[in-house]
């Protein structure tokens, strides 16, 4: 399973693709709902914080070059207990998959295709999202180098295009909200962008034929990916103020939808729904490759692929049966989905850090690292 290598520009390609996900569209929403205005002040504090979090992630999986995330925990903490750890790590991102995929549906349903109902947008997505995990990881690297140009190209165009509309007396005054506040709001975009790339550790460095220049692909994608997430929120403050941003559950498709050059150039919010889809596709397809992946090495399977079919039905089931609203969706997001990010994104690494401290010797003497 692990004779697949990927270069670390493919690597760099899939931490901003990653790291971008979600968060350009409902990102700037979730962080002006606290932070007002001073939302993109949250959005590069956690950015920042988030290069701390890849630098422990980098530690870890340079630690043991040779293993994924689950091979990790049961060298570390035996067959038993680093299988226990690996279960809740796989679990993660079949949930996070799922709820990624209703994001998707929810999305296209109430502002692309309303006619068309949910279940179809799920299916038809979750078989691309099959197809993409059986093709294997060089496969999607390679095509996640196209969307990489697709999508900055369109996130070129949407911020020339919106520049005409922003009104810098928008973003006043600032600092105007406590550090309670812009701290909460950093902390939702932190676990999405930065704490959630712990699943990015069944890639890195065991399937990089460049462990060392892909440290750097890691550190600079997750800061590409925070920078582009910052700018979106500050269009959106810009642009639509920080009440309507926080109102609306998409304000970066409603920053789309105000672009108006000379009468001609109007009605591209398509641009915003490419950009949105590109960046959640891949990181969709990174969550199912490391429960595929993982499951299968939590088992000692020869290989994914066969766990392929029945996983994709299990999330297209969870998609359309875990929320009934999206009401419900934001709820989860902003209480349950953070706590349990940052019990596998956050306290687990460090407990593993702590458990290298104690074993460190032994791994030296055994060459385990």
């Amino acid at each position: 399973m692990q004779k697949v290598k990927i270069n670390s520009y493919q690597f760099l390609v899939l931490v901003i693709l990653f790291s971008i996900g979600t968060s350009i569209l409902v990102g700037p929403s979730a962080l002006a709902a606290k932070s007002k205005q001073d939302a993109w002040i949250a959005a590069l504090i956690s950015t920042g914080i988030g290069l701390l979090i890849v630098w422990l992630f980098t530690k870890i999986g340079l630690w043991f070059p040779t293993l994924t995330f689950v091979q990790m925990n049961e060298t570390l903490f035996g067959k038993w207990i680093g299988k226990f750890f690996s279960c809740l790590f796989v679990f993660l991102n079949l949930l996070f998959t799922a709820i990624l995929l209703y994001y998707s549906g929810s999305f296209l349903t109430t502002h692309l295709i309303p006619n068309t109902p949910m279940a179809a947008t799920n299916i038809l997505m979750a078989l691309i999202l099959v197809m993409a995990v059986r093709l294997g990881l060089e496969t999607f690297a390679r095509s996640a180098e196209i969307f990489i140009v697709i999508f900055f190209s369109l996130f070129i165009l949407l911020v020339i295009f919106i520049s005409s509309e922003i009104k810098f007396e928008n973003i006043e005054p600032i600092f105007e909200r406590n550090i309670k506040d812009i701290a909460q709001s950093s902390l939702l975009m932190l676990v999405v962008t930065s704490v959630n790339a712990v699943s990015l550790l069944m890639i890195f460095p065991a399937l990089i034929n460049q462990p060392k220049q892909a440290k750097k692909s890691f550190f600079i994608g997750n800061l590409i990916g925070g920078l582009v997430v910052s700018i979106i929120t500050i269009l959106c403050i810009f642009v639509l103020g920080s009440d309507a941003t926080a109102r609306q559950i998409y304000p970066s498709y409603g920053l789309a939808k105000k672009i108006n050059v000379g009468n001609f150039v109007n009605r591209v919010e398509a641009l915003m729904a490419a950009l949105w889809i590109i960046g959640l596709y891949i990181k969709m397809v990174l969550y199912f490759y490391a429960t595929a992946l993982g499951i299968a090495q939590i088992c000692n399977l020869k290989e994914y692929r066969s766990l392929t079919y029945p996983l994709g039905i299990i999330v297209v089931v969870l998609s359309l049966t875990l929320f009934s609203n999206v009401m419900e969706q934001e709820q989860f997001d902003t209480t349950i989905a953070i706590y349990i990010s940052l019990l596998i994104g956050l306290l687990l690494p460090l407990l593993m850090v702590f458990v290298y401290a104690i074993r460190k010797k032994q791994f030296k003497k055994d060459g385990g690292s």
